[in-house]
């Protein structure tokens, strides 16, 4: 957890390139009687105590670097991608379709289609890559049920800061993998 280092001990980011937010303890969450009954009945579903602060704790900055490495790959493909697809259309436009060869009006279009259906395919490859790790949707899943919790202490009275914990919950990418290995750290790849 390459962020765990610059943070205080309580500390976490919650939505990339944010400040750090201070984690709410547990016994704020469990004073309200609805949120403790969620937090155990989400525990036991998803194996995780969401009550334990250290535990939360390491979610969350996991939870904050799955998110980083999740943007810094769509932006090493995406970027070129775009950049690309809008230069080769671009030159089409103002360039290629007045040329008077059929051929090398060909010649360009296969060029430039397959360069951009490689670099989409790249993007694909790693969108999956990411949103399909199994160990990574786990550590997604808690974080949603997480969040509710917090908005249902909220809601209960809790002094719970609103937007906590300051991230979207995912919801086509939470599904819970009981199988599936724990995500301990995101490596260089952005992959547990």
């Amino acid at each position: 957890m390459s962020d765990s280092t610059e943070l205080g001990e309580w500390e976490f980011v919650g939505r990339r390139g944010a400040e750090p937010a201070r984690l709410v303890p547990g016994e704020v969450i469990a004073a309200i009687p609805a949120a403790k009954a969620f937090a155990e009945q989400s525990g036991s579903a998803l194996r995780f105590d969401f009550l334990d602060d250290q535990a939360v704790l390491r979610m969350l900055r996991l939870r904050h670097e799955d998110e980083s490495a999740m943007f810094n790959a769509g932006f090493k493909v995406g970027v070129p991608l775009a950049l690309i697809g809008f230069g080769a259309s671009v030159y089409w436009g103002g360039v290629v379709q007045y040329w008077e060869s059929a051929t090398a009006r060909l010649v360009y279009t296969a060029a430039a289609a397959t360069v951009v259906l490689v670099l989409l395919a790249v993007y694909v490859r790693t969108a999956v890559l990411h949103w399909g790790d199994h160990g990574r949707q786990n550590l997604r899943a808690r974080a949603r049920a997480y969040r509710e919790l917090a908005h249902l202490a909220r809601k209960g009275g809790a002094d719970v800061p609103a937007l906590y914990p300051h991230y979207g919950p995912y919801p086509f990418a939470a599904t819970f993998r009981p199988e599936a290995d724990e995500a301990e750290t995101i490596d260089g790849e952005g992959l547990s």
